[in-house]
């Protein structure tokens, strides 16, 4: 399995697959998770990045998640194998974010934030716009960041949020709400004023 970026498709919506597996499973267990790779791992790529920040951290993301999808393809495959591959890379981050505390906020240093897309050269400027958005997810605590991505950014609903992340409605919707906010403070204030950081509070996992 190969990951990273794969050209612009990490633009792309990360429900919008091909046609590949739209239509049914045919040959064998190998044969159907290639398909269902070719597809998804772009999507997967994008919200890893999202939600860590770092290109090498994006990537050791979306490999585990991949392992673990494979071995669960059976039960994977027979429900929505997207949404269950978003749930495992979720739950992958919030376990790593748990044994680490420390890590909440990736190293400014570390952090590769342009994460160039093969295939195509990338503008300056939408360089810069997503620089500035990823150090301003960066400044939101864990769950903030997480229910922002899925519900904005991925365009998921309340409920598909909901059920990814193994939380009630009002939870997603108080925790989109307050992230918001705060991430339109982070975002129209002044270059280097990155003063928000996490809440005690903030730094509560939800439960999954």
């Amino acid at each position: 399995m190969t990951t990273g970026p794969a050209g612009s498709a990490a633009e792309d919506d990360v429900d919008d697959l091909g046609p590949h597996w739209r239509g049914g499973w045919t040959g064998s267990r190998p044969e159907q998770f290639t398909r269902f790779v070719q597809d998804a791992e772009p999507a997967l790529w994008r919200l890893a990045w999202l939600l860590t920040g770092d290109r090498h951290r994006a990537e050791d993301l979306v490999q585990q998640t991949l392992v673990r999808t494979y071995v669960a393809w059976p039960r994977a495959r027979d429900g929505d194998p997207m949404a269950y591959a978003r749930r495992v890379l979720v739950n992958a981050r919030t376990d790593f974010l748990r044994k680490h505390s420390r890590e909440l906020l990736v190293d400014q240093h570390d952090h590769d934030a342009h994460a160039p897309r093969a295939g195509r050269p990338v503008p300056t400027q939408e360089v810069a716009d997503r620089d500035v958005l990823v150090r301003a997810l960066r400044q939101l605590s864990p769950r903030r960041r997480r229910v922002v991505v899925l519900r904005y950014l991925l365009d998921l609903s309340e409920r598909e949020v909901a059920d990814d992340l193994g939380v009630s409605l009002g939870t997603v919707k108080s925790t989109a709400a307050r992230g918001l906010a705060q991430l339109r403070v982070l975002l129209e204030a002044p270059p280097g004023d990155d003063h928000l950081t996490p809440t005690a509070t903030d730094r509560t996992e939800a439960p999954r």
